[in-house]
């Protein structure tokens, strides 16, 4: 049995955000995939990444950014069909914690390195080649997760991720908005 790694795509436009929560079974209200046979859950998180720019001293350009982490709970799913106990419940919304985790952790990458960025007027691709490289890293986090926990499968793993998470999350500086400023 397997539980399906998140998507980040790039959007952007507005959207409603949330911070970091613990993730509870009822915000997976998106129709599971029956044609697979082995995934149980399946989570979806994407960063909406938005910036506004204003000239400053010369070719130095302000950009004041939104960074806004999104579950998207309509198609986030858990085949509640294949699950089998109270526990296994606990270990899918576990797991998909972790996934929540790894956007979480890509959305604060993306605050503190806009807020130490210096941008001139090439500030567009400036502010995509930072996301695309930071995206890239945590989409291959994501993936090393789900492989070296075979998708929650591996307890042993899953708790030492667990571990990992937490303690990233209590020494993790909290940031809202990206203002970069010279």
């Amino acid at each position: 049995m397997a539980v399906v790694a998140f998507c980040l795509p790039v959007y952007l436009a507005r959207a409603q955000s949330s911070g970091y929560h613990q993730l509870r079974v009822e915000e997976f209200q998106g129709f599971p995939d029956v044609t697979s046979r082995d995934n149980v859950a399946y989570t979806n998180c994407y960063i909406d990444f938005n910036y506004h720019a204003k000239s400053e001293r010369g070719s130095t350009v302000l950009l004041t950014c939104d960074v806004k982490l999104i579950f998207d709970r309509e198609k986030s799913w858990i085949n509640h069909t294949k699950v089998t106990s109270a526990k296994m419940i606990k270990d899918i919304l576990d797991h998909e914690q972790g996934h929540y985790m790894i956007a979480y952790m890509e959305q604060q990458e993306l605050l503190r390195t806009i807020n130490k960025t210096r941008f001139d007027t090439n500030y567009q691709i400036e502010a995509s080649n930072i996301f695309d490289r930071i995206h890239e890293k945590y989409k291959q986090l994501s993936l090393d997760y789900d492989d070296d926990t075979g998708h929650m499968q591996n307890h042993e793993q899953q708790h030492s991720w667990d571990t990992y998470f937490k303690k990233r999350l209590a020494y993790m500086p909290q940031t809202e908005l990206a203002r970069n400023q010279y």
